[in-house]
């Protein structure tokens, strides 16, 4: 997005567009809001609409969702005690559960879904997994051992530094974490689920069981409407079985290594079974995480399962020389360039959820609460999504000129690259914080929310 650095504002202006914003952010948690209504009391209800506001404004990676910080905040350091009760009053209330705003959350997902088919559009829906790391945690509820990624990037070699660490995986307390991105072939995501399970405890489950659950409550809501996308932690037989036995249309990046059935009956390895196989089609592709155009080639071929006997299409993307391919597995059928061409452009949206989790674990600091009692943990966790969920609206084009003014104004940056590149979700987050931290209204907008 351009950005005009010629814009100025006055303090009333500024004032006037808090207001403003604020009122977004209350028309757009309203449904929610309403159905809170009919369970907690009045000021209950106004607390988790302050709390969500809370949360966008307060920016801090390492104590963002933690209660002081959120209850001085709320209130202001003179009163941080009353503010840290009134959200502890509301997290671990009794009378309602997380299960609300995932609700509200489905609830704009099929919004998302029915817009795209409004436009013929295809609809997608991204699923990848990560863990919330605690490693400073060791009574909390329902914790288990997850396998720490920042370990792993703390390992990684450096140039110019030698003999890194080696070893087993470096495992540590922590919960496991599956989320859902509804998105288009163009336009933004949608957050449409955040699912969190342990290993350990009363309540421990495994991950094909939380997965399968979930796929089947998709395959119900949505069935055949949208297609499900999956990365290589997904690739295998055991879980493609469940996806076909449930009808959903999907596309899977699959492992080199893992075994097919070609046209000819012959049991191989991926890779062998497109090698010697020419390029059909060349395009430039759009690479998301490189952030730069590839010439990539592809070629598709009809594969079987081992011991699936149901017709599947092996897609290989070619980004050139020195990059690794990718082997697409898919059931929707191809029978020209054009329709490949497609399952590859719907898995290269699906670094719209790898940004997503970043966003959560870096932005909105969803790694740092400190609750004891997983449903409290469980109901913040999902405030902070909503955070998110309404800071994506801001990107439609209906917020475009304000979008424009608040990243003028509140979240200034100097040079080209600023002004050429797409806007990302932080600056956009750093300037409405900025704004509600200077010119917050002198009173939180009292709801009514019959």
């Amino acid at each position: 997005m351009a950005q005009d650095t010629t814009v100025t504002a006055t303090p009333q202006e500024s004032k006037a567009r808090s207001r403003a914003l604020v009122q977004d952010c209350v028309v757009f948690l309203l449904p929610l809001l309403r159905d809170l209504h009919r369970q907690l009391d009045r000021r209950l209800v106004q607390t988790c609409l302050d709390l969500v506001l809370v949360i966008v404004m307060h920016r801090h990676r390492n104590q963002g969702l933690v209660l002081s910080e959120l209850g001085t905040h709320l209130l202001g350091a003179a009163h941080a005690p009353a503010g840290v009760k009134r959200i502890a009053n509301l997290l671990h209330s009794t009378r309602w559960s997380g299960a609300v705003v995932e609700d509200f959350l489905w609830t704009q997902a099929d919004q998302q879904i029915h817009g795209l088919h409004a436009i013929e559009q295809p609809a997608y829906v991204l699923w990848d997994e990560s863990v919330l790391e605690k490693p400073e945690s060791l009574k909390a509820e329902r914790l288990c051992a997850v396998r720490s990624s920042k370990a792993v990037r703390l390992k990684r070699i450096k140039p110019g530094y030698f003999n890194p660490p080696g070893g087993r995986p470096i495992c540590v307390p922590g919960f496991h974490w599956l989320q859902i991105v509804a998105v288009g072939l163009r336009g933004l995501p949608t957050l449409a689920h955040l699912h969190f399970w342990t290993t350990r405890g009363e309540a421990a489950t495994q991950r094909l069981q939380e997965e399968t659950a979930l796929l089947q409550t998709l395959a119900q809501r949505w069935g055949m409407q949208v297609v499900h996308v999956w990365d290589r932690g997904f690739a295998g037989e055991p879980w493609l079985s469940t996806a076909l036995k449930h009808h959903v249309r999907f596309i899977v990046r699959w492992k080199k290594g893992n075994k097919l059935i070609d046209a000819h009956g012959m049991l191989k390895k991926a890779w062998e079974i497109s090698r010697g196989k020419r390029s059909v089609d060349h395009r430039l592709i759009y690479d998301c995480r490189r952030r730069c155009e590839r010439k990539t080639g592809i070629v598709f071929l009809p594969v079987q399962l081992p011991h699936t006997p149901v017709p599947l299409w092996l897609v290989v993307a070619r980004p050139g020389q020195g990059r690794l391919p990718w082997y697409l597995i898919t059931n929707e059928p191809i029978t020209t360039p054009e329709e490949a061409w497609r399952i590859v452009l719907a898995y290269n949206r699906r670094w719209q959820i790898e940004m997503s989790i970043r966003f959560d674990k870096s932005e909105l600091a969803l790694e740092s609460p400190r609750l004891h009692a997983w449903s409290a943990r469980w109901k913040l966790l999902l405030l902070a999504a909503l955070a998110q969920a309404f800071l994506l609206t801001l990107l439609t084009p209906l917020f475009e000129e304000v979008r424009h003014w608040l990243l003028t104004i509140w979240c200034h940056r100097t040079g080209q690259r600023s002004r050429i590149t797409a806007t990302p979700l932080y600056r956009l987050r750093l300037a409405l914080s900025n704004l509600w931290l200077t010119f917050r209204p002198d009173s939180l907008p009292r709801l009514n929310p019959g």
